[in-house]
């Protein structure tokens, strides 16, 4: 197949929404239709002992959330997916927002009975920053919930998008009966028997035929030709163009635990989506059609394997193709670096690949050379851009709870930081390490990971930091920076790329520092040029 036609033929999307609204189980489901995975573990379950295929570690099994973003690729109908799952989590809304780089378009998944909730609408925010075309999946219509044009008014006012259902429920919750497919005029009926073959659907061109009296009752095919009405009234009808420039967002009704409405949503996708897409890098816009490889590390995990301490930096392909044993220039280190064994994700099972293209996401073997951001061409000097590190929220230092194995203590802190779980600051004063992270809930996990992924336990104790600013270095000669260093010397900090920080420990100090040191500039994300 020509290089042309596989990039014609992938789709690189990211699933988003607010904790527990049903995106891992949505996945599964997607994954299912695929043929990737035989069946789908329930996510909250316990009688299943088979976790979610997306759920890799231990803590989100035992949790039932997603903590790291996972890659899953699958064929379905001659179209390669790659689905990245992102964690909904609002202490791990970074890795989320780093995700979003590497995708070309995103589903976003709502829940029927909560609605939009603030997590959703963060998210939502970037995407439209960066006009990534979205389709959103109404979720859970088997429970009770929100009206359905209740909850189109909800998303079009709170996440600021103009919708277009392309497929309409038949009822809710207990009087679930089905859905009628806007998109392919064809109705599901919903038997609430999950192992039924979900593939039955009735083909209705017209609404008004008597046919629909049989199928779902007179009441019910009443309200709905009534809805369809007014929907093809209120809404504007869909247009690829402008869902592609993402101005119009179409909507998707169904449940994705009972796989009802999976498939459709699917299918309208695969047809609707966009192929990869080009991306801007500091010095040029580079189109996925060149035949030049260039490629970006969006996402770093450490320990896919427990009993290996590998690392994989997971890296998006923006053009051309990209080979096995192939020596690449790695920009930041301004060298040539190799890999033998790129892996893809294939549901469950990670490959090696021998060659792949844009829009794929590849697994590399890292020991250490990658931070996230980093770009891999084939010579030229590109940066891409867009993957920042925001000012953490919460400080606590970082003990060594058992002095036999602080070897393994920094070890592990540092692999975990380049995760980009969190941010490690060492004190100028005294050397002593802080971890400044964006939401609470990381602290548990990186505890848990020190230990059960590399044998060392550790203490936090508080530190009253309000914000940590990078310092701008550009006047480092002049006498006020001095003095600056000199006074604030106990607040001063250097991060893992050795740049100052200053840790201001409230808001007024911060203004007051501002205040004194007009000329030295102070930064809240570490990507300042």
């Amino acid at each position: 197949m020509s290089f042309l036609k596989e990039i014609e033929r992938r789709r690189t999307f990211g699933i988003i929404s607010h904790p527990d609204a049903g995106k891992t189980t949505l996945t599964e489901k997607l994954l299912l239709f695929g043929g990737a995975i035989q069946e789908a573990g329930a996510v909250k379950s316990n009688k299943i002992k088979k976790g979610a295929t997306s759920d890799f570690m231990e803590i989100e099994r035992q949790r039932g959330i997603s903590v790291a973003t996972s890659v899953l690729a699958f064929e379905y109908n001659g179209i390669k997916i790659n689905i990245l799952d992102t964690p909904g989590h609002k202490d791990f809304a970074e890795d989320t927002f780093r995700t979003l780089t590497a995708v070309d378009s995103v589903i976003v998944v709502i829940d029927v009975a909560k609605g939009v909730e603030e997590q959703t609408e963060k998210l939502v925010e970037v995407c439209r920053m960066r006009n990534i075309p979205m389709i959103v999946f109404i979720n859970k219509m088997d429970r009770e919930g929100k009206d359905a044009f209740e909850l189109l008014d909800e998303i079009e006012q709170k996440l600021g998008l103009t919708v277009t259902p392309l497929s309409f429920p038949i009822g809710m919750g207990y009087d679930f009966k089905g859905i009628y497919n806007i998109w392919e005029k064809n109705i599901n009926l919903f038997s609430g028997d999950s192992r039924k073959n979900i593939e039955d659907t009735i083909e209705i061109s017209d609404l008004k035929s008597s046919e629909l009296n049989d199928l779902v009752g007179d009441t019910s095919a009443e309200t709905l030709r009534e809805e369809i009405e007014l929907v093809e009234g209120i809404y504007p009808a869909f247009d690829h163009e402008d869902y592609l420039n993402g101005t119009l967002q179409p909507v998707f009704f169904g449940s994705a635990l009972n796989s009802f409405g999976v498939r459709e949503l699917l299918d309208c996708f695969v047809e609707i989506a966009p192929k990869p897409r080009a991306k801007e890098s500091e010095e040029r816009l580079v189109k996925p059609e060149e035949n030049k490889f260039t490629g970006f590390v969006f996402k770093i995990h450490a320990n896919m394997d427990p009993n290996h301490r590998n690392r994989l930096a997971f890296i998006k392909i923006v053009s051309g193709e990209f080979k096995r044993n192939t020596p690449y220039l790695h920009v930041r280190h301004n060298k040539k670096v190799k890999f033998s064994s790129p892996n893809a994700f294939f549901a469950e099972k990670k490959e090696i690949v021998d060659i792949s293209f844009p829009g794929d996401i590849v697994g590399l073997q890292d020991t250490g050379n990658f931070k996230i951001g980093d770009t891999l061409t084939e010579g030229e000097k590109l940066n891409y851009k867009g993957v920042p590190s925001f000012s953490p929220e919460h400080f606590r230092y970082i003990n060594n709870a058992d002095p036999l194995k602080s070897k393994q203590l920094f070890k592990g802190i540092d692999q975990l930081m380049d995760e980009g779980v969190a941010q490690l600051f060492t004190l100028e004063l005294n050397g002593r390490k802080v971890i400044g992270t964006v939401g609470a809930l990381q602290y548990e996990v990186i505890q848990y990971r020190l230990e059960h992924e590399y044998g060392a336990k550790c203490t936090y104790e508080n530190l009253n930091v309000h914000k940590a600013c990078w310092v701008d270095p550009s006047n480092s000669n002049t006498d006020e920076y001095k003095e600056f260093v000199r006074v604030k010397q106990r607040f001063l900090a250097k991060d893992k790329q050795n740049q100052l920080v200053f840790l201001a420990d409230s808001i007024f100090s911060l203004q007051m520092t501002q205040q004194k040191y007009p000329n030295v500039k102070l930064h809240f994300t570490s990507e300042f040029s």
